[in-house]
């Protein structure tokens, strides 16, 4: 199956779900502490064994370009995720016209190929390469930091998540979504439920959520 992979976060604790979106069904669900890549190798390792096979894996990130997580395996980048990310750095209203650029770039990502969308990132770099080298000394302790952080970050998030953003292109016999957004609802609809019940304690909270997950809708 093409697998959705993510974790959602439930008071004090996570839930780590991998969704099937074809046969919209959540195949595992599971409360952990803290969102790590040995998690994500657990659920792996558990549908494995209970007989599922993995042609592509969707995730939103956080460790899709850890390549040695899923071997041999297709990985593709929420496109959703990616641009809320680069987002977060430059706001949705950067002043910086590097921030403007990037971010009109980031925006055209749902309705561009890879050609295109590579051309145009590897042009803006290029453009702004000595404007992201700039650095500023701070008075206080004298010592050096990168003037435009933030933009940089931007671009650094592209750069390192863009051999993952067209996977689904590459596979087209694969049916790959390019967003989470099959296992985003289930997501969206546990919190909203938890919101209607927020006088239950942790655990009916992850017990609630779980059930939500596993409704086969």
């Amino acid at each position: 199956m093409v697998a959705i992979i993510d974790a959602t976060r439930v008071g004090r604790t996570w839930i780590l779900a991998v969704r099937d979106p074809a046969e919209r069904e959540t195949v595992y669900a599971k409360e952990i502490f803290v969102e790590s890549t040995s998690d994500y190798q657990r659920a792996y390792a558990d549908l494995v064994g209970q007989g599922f096979a993995f042609s592509a894996i969707v995730s939103d990130g956080r460790f899709v370009a850890v390549e040695w997580l899923f071997p041999g395996i297709p990985v593709q980048m929420c496109h959703y995720h990616m641009e809320q990310i680069v987002i977060r750095y430059l706001t949705l209203n950067p002043k910086l016209e590097a921030g403007i650029e990037l971010l009109e770039i980031i925006r055209t990502l749902l309705r561009i190929d890879e050609a295109s969308f590579s051309d145009a990132f590897n042009l803006w770099c290029r453009t702004h390469h000595a404007f992201l080298q700039e650095k500023t000394m701070d008075e206080e302790t004298g010592k050096w930091h990168w003037t435009h952080k933030r933009v940089r970050q931007a671009r650094d998030s592209i750069h390192i998540h863009l051999p993952f953003l067209f996977t689904f292109l590459k596979y087209p016999e694969l049916n790959i979504p390019n967003t989470t957004n099959s296992l985003d609802g289930k997501f969206k609809k546990a919190k909203i439920a938890l919101a209607v019940h927020s006088g239950l304690t942790h655990a009916r909270q992850i017990k609630l959520v779980l059930s939500l997950l596993f409704e086969r809708k």
